[in-house]
């Protein structure tokens, strides 16, 4: 990597002054954010709004103690102290440390320049200390595993005012089948500028080190489906292999339908999995593999409401290990057999729905009612909301999310694209194959396509 840049702490270029300016007035409470990126406005909003991270924090907090985790986690993250610490030497030469977390934002280990960090140590820049941006605001390791993309966190940037002397870069290893972070990978300077290279290496560590979580997620997905292919030889019933997250690894036909996706048709490669758009379900599968995780004889069956039926359907769970590891359940459908789960629907409290909806524009939040929302649109790891203000970047960091936040809310999942307001939808179309397309109500009628997944879930959320 390139030599790091000196700053002087007293001095700022026109493009830090506006930020620090732009700081002052978001943490007193105003929302002009002119002179800030889009990605930095959103994390302040999160720090401020959501999460109440207070601006004037000096130091991070002590980690939680225990925190459970798979086993793969502890190869990852030994994957990544190798990579950090074979670069140690470089970043200690540019005055600067190396630092890799948890996916709670846990600090697990740190190298490079001593001085920094001792420094470092000051704030809790430290091992056993939290960093996840929900406590200690927008830096570096937090906002990195809010993200799906490297991320540098310059100065004034930082929520908290005592870490602006830090230039901060980050990535996250997410898990290749949930998405969820796993470990995030950070170089921090004090005083100085990062290389330019930085970013690069970090995705490259990032990828490479997902590899592992990669071959994991095929051994495991090509066990549920050969347990799969076992059951199936000696059930009538119709039948899914399901990962630990909810994800369908392969499902009969039957099975499909009921669950609304593909069904006897492996995935080319068995780390691909397929989300079901049953919420109830999800919920179902994750709740039996967390039962099974901690009891490894455990099985359980519920009802749930699948997409074909007007009654709710039995289904029942039995546990996939591999090595002593829990890569999934079997389910079957119109089965009642084991412990029974607590209900998923019906007398589950409500949780509470959001009001309002935030987005970006230009250097301003822009707070918006729901049913100013016509629909929204993944792009890459964007998400673009089409509303009444015309087309705005979503503060949420994915389309999963933002269905899972509007789920109950009158939005429906319709595309693997699209998420739209049912009340906005003003005609439909369908094409010669079937194919539907929602024409909504917005000034450009725009045509959202409907999956052929989710097409019977959009006729019966309409009636048609």
């Amino acid at each position: 990597m390139a030599q790091a840049r000196r700053l002087d702490p007293a001095s700022h270029s026109g493009g830090e002054a506006s930020v620090y300016k732009a700081w002052e007035r978001f943490a007193r409470g105003e929302d002009d954010l002119r002179g800030v990126r889009p990605e930095i406005a959103i994390s302040w909003h999160r720090c401020r709004d959501q999460y109440q991270v207070d601006p004037c924090l000096t130091e991070a907090p002590a980690a939680v103690a225990e925190v459970d985790h798979a086993l793969e986690h502890d190869v990852v993250f030994a994957e990544l102290g190798f990579r950090a610490a074979s670069l140690a030497h470089e970043v200690s030469a540019l005055g600067g440390i190396v630092t890799i977390t948890d996916g709670t934002g846990r600090v697990l280990a740190q190298w490079g320049d001593e001085a920094t960090r001792a420094v470092a140590a000051e704030a809790n820049l430290a091992p056993w200390f939290c960093w996840a941006e929900g406590t200690t605001g927008t830096n570096g390791m937090g906002t990195a595993l809010m993200s799906y993309t490297p991320v540098l966190i310059r100065g004034a940037e930082h929520w908290c005012q005592a870490f602006h002397d830090w230039t901060c870069a980050g990535v996250a290893v997410r898990d290749v089948v949930t998405r969820e972070p796993v470990a995030a990978l950070n170089i921090s300077c004090w005083r100085s500028e990062l290389p330019a290279t930085v970013g690069a290496w970090l995705g490259n560590a990032a990828t490479l080190t997902q590899r592992i979580l990669r071959r994991r997620a095929k051994d495991d997905g090509a066990e549920l489906m050969a347990v799969f292919n076992h059951t199936r030889s000696g059930s009538s019933a119709p039948l899914a292999a399901v990962d630990a997250a909810g994800r369908v690894v392969l499902a009969d036909d039957t099975a499909g339908l009921l669950l609304g996706i593909p069904g006897s048709t492996p995935a080319p490669d068995p780390a691909v999995r397929w989300k079901p758009e049953l919420p109830e379900f999800i919920r179902a599968a994750k709740y039996a593999a967390e039962q099974a995780a901690h009891h490894p004889g455990w099985a359980g069956s519920t009802q749930i409401f699948t997409r074909l039926a007007q009654e709710p359907t039995s289904i029942s769970f039995r546990p996939v290990f591999l090595a002593g590891h829990l890569v999934g359940n079997i389910v079957s459908f119109g089965v009642a057999t084991g412990d029974p789960l607590p209900r998923v629907g019906g007398d589950a409290p409500l949780r509470a729905q959001p009001h309002r909806m935030v987005a970006t524009r230009e250097n301003r939040m822009v707070l918006l009612r729901l049913p100013e929302v016509s629909f929204a649109q993944s792009e890459g790891n964007d998400v673009w909301l089409s509303t009444d203000q015309g087309r705005l970047r979503s503060a949420s960091p994915g389309l999963d999310r933002l269905e899972t936040e509007l789920s109950a809310s009158g939005f429906l999942r319709v595309h693997r694209q699209y998420v739209v307001n049912l009340s906005r939808i003003r005609e439909v179309e369908r094409r010669y194959k079937g194919e539907l397309f929602l024409v909504m109500d917005d000034q450009a009628e725009t045509m959202v396509p409907v999956s052929r997944r989710n097409t019977p879930a959009v006729r019966r959320a309409l009636e048609i």
